[in-house]
């Protein structure tokens, strides 16, 4: 199933988003983002991108972290402070409206932790290109990159099988998004393309859905 087309479609009403994905990926998501946040220490500094209405940010944030989650979507932001607040989380975590495109006004090296939840996949070719060196350059050394999203499987068999299932729910989404979906392809080589080493990499059983842990060298070529 399309993790990522079916965010797309709830990010039509954002508060339902969060209970919808639980549905539609029978809980899926919330065990990735669990595994994703188990890697952020206290006292980190956290960059979230696409942070949506916060699962990640919170989950970060309660493990001591401070966090700033991005996002274009205002709706999403304020279900995300919401939360926040509802878990006194809120010293913890600042919350922008704002793109992808825009980390490039961080500061160098300012970053323990970047995570990305279904975000990449919003991005075109270039985009993503230019964000993940743009995540290499304002994550410290040995700070880490943490994604989860959708991702075009390796196998033919099972290409065929995502893409029967995906069509449907790419043309629902497009109507009442007006936008199309892309499954990022060859995610981990993008990631070392962009100078990050990959730690580990994790598939669901469709192949669909990658959890992906990566650093950034303490210096160049160690």
């Amino acid at each position: 199933m399309s993790t990522y087309v079916l965010m797309r479609i709830l990010e039509s009403a954002p508060s339902r988003y969060d209970q919808g994905l639980r549905i539609l990926t029978l809980g899926r998501l919330d065990q990735v983002y669990d595994r994703l946040a188990s890697h952020v220490e206290q006292g980190q500094r956290v960059l979230d991108l696409g942070c949506g209405t916060g699962a990640l940010t919170l989950r970060a944030a309660h493990r001591g972290a401070r966090v700033k989650g991005i996002d274009v979507n205002a709706q999403m932001l304020e279900i995300a402070g919401a939360r926040s607040e509802e878990a006194k989380l809120a010293e913890r975590v600042e919350l922008c409206e704002m793109g992808v495109a825009e980390i490039e006004n961080e500061a160098a090296e300012s970053y323990d932790v970047v995570m990305s939840g279904l975000c990449f996949s919003e991005l075109s070719e270039d985009e993503l290109g230019c964000a993940l060196k743009e995540v290499r350059r304002i994550l410290k050394p040995r700070g880490i990159l943490l994604v989860a999203d959708e991702v075009r499987p390796g196998s033919v068999w099972k290409r065929v099988l995502a893409a029967l299932v995906r069509l449907p729910l790419v043309l629902l989404a497009y109507v009442i998004t007006q936008t199309t979906t892309r499954p990022v392809t060859d995610l981990p080589q993008r990631v070392e393309n962009a100078g990050l080493r990959v730690e580990s990499v994790r598939l669901s059983n469709t192949a669909t859905l990658m959890e992906l842990v990566a650093s950034k060298p303490r210096a160049e070529g160690v």
